[in-house]
């Protein structure tokens, strides 16, 4: 099995023991992270999980940005959509869109006793094989918005025909992520992910998880993808978002200025777990080969 150097990719944690779990990434239980996470020598595609982390309306101004020294490593060790933009504004109908490929008709933040969803989705595609890692949830798959909690930045709760799945799998982020699902959801609460607290805050959020999961089996075995994202930007009339792009085989310092949209990135998650695409993912750009996914 590919290894990698020894030496921590800088603000990457030094991990030293081996993972019992390959899908679960336990922080400084886990083996030595690579000294870079991207661009690795030896590396082939054959990827089955993704994750995603969803920050909040920053947008593109936090590239080159001061207090995002973490996030700006990323893009230079491994890879940015730099001409990637949200559907619509405020919050909810981009994490709709995101996850069933049409904003279904939502155009506000109401909670999910005000839309409830019975479209598929790729919750309701993977049948059980999904996971939803949500900060600060009171209870699983809790509809209510409270505390630090905001139900509309967790899709998964807004689908009604998700059955005893939601429950079972939409549950609160812990410091060990799971993401041995082949689809694993990560919403910060509205401090982590930059909506109510500044960006440094969310920064030093990710310096904190990432390494978590890219330490894990799943990664380090080429078989997990990790894309960060925002879900609008209120900064810009354009909607632009930054989508960092994670995994083995991208290249290091890699842009791409492609046109892409929120349906990129259901499309190139529903293709890489061979999945069919949900509406308006099928005519979505691909972000497969661009960041040499296959």
């Amino acid at each position: 099995m590919r290894r990698c150097s020894l030496v921590a990719l800088v603000s990457l944690l030094m991990l030293t023991v081996p993972n019992l779990d390959p899908g679960v990434a336990t922080g400084a239980a886990n083996g030595p992270t690579p000294k870079s996470p991207c661009g690795v020598p030896g590396a082939v595609a054959h990827y089955d999980h993704v994750v995603w982390i969803i920050l909040e309306n920053v947008g593109y101004s936090v590239v080159g940005s001061r207090d995002a020294p973490y996030l700006n490593g990323l893009g230079d060790t491994c890879a940015l959509a730099t001409n990637d933009f949200a559907v619509s504004h405020p919050s909810l109908p981009n994490y709709v869109a995101l996850t069933s490929g049409s904003t279904l008709g939502v155009s506000d933040d109401g909670e999910p006793s005000v839309h409830p969803l019975r479209a598929p989705s790729i919750f309701s595609q993977l049948h059980g094989n999904w996971r939803a890692l949500v900060e600060s949830m009171p209870q699983s798959c809790d509809r209510v918005t409270s505390g630090s909690y905001a139900a509309r930045h967790n899709p998964a709760v807004y689908y009604v025909n998700l059955g005893g799945s939601c429950r079972r799998n939409d549950v609160a982020l812990t410091a060990a992520p799971n993401v041995s699902a082949a689809f694993t959801f990560i919403a910060p609460n509205i401090c982590h992910d930059m909506h109510s607290c500044p960006v440094s805050s969310g920064d030093r959020w990710l310096a904190r998880y990432v390494p978590s999961i890219l330490a894990s089996e799943l990664y380090r075995s080429d078989r997990l993808v990790l894309f960060i994202t925002f879900d609008e930007n209120d900064t810009q009339s354009t909607n632009r978002v930054p989508t960092w792009v994670i995994a083995p085989t991208v290249p290091r310092g890699g842009r791409v200025g492609a046109a892409l949209t929120h349906y990129s990135l259901l499309r190139t998650t529903e293709t890489l777990l061979r999945l069919p695409l949900l509406a308006a993912a099928g005519t979505a750009r691909s972000m497969v080969r661009a960041f040499h996914l296959k």
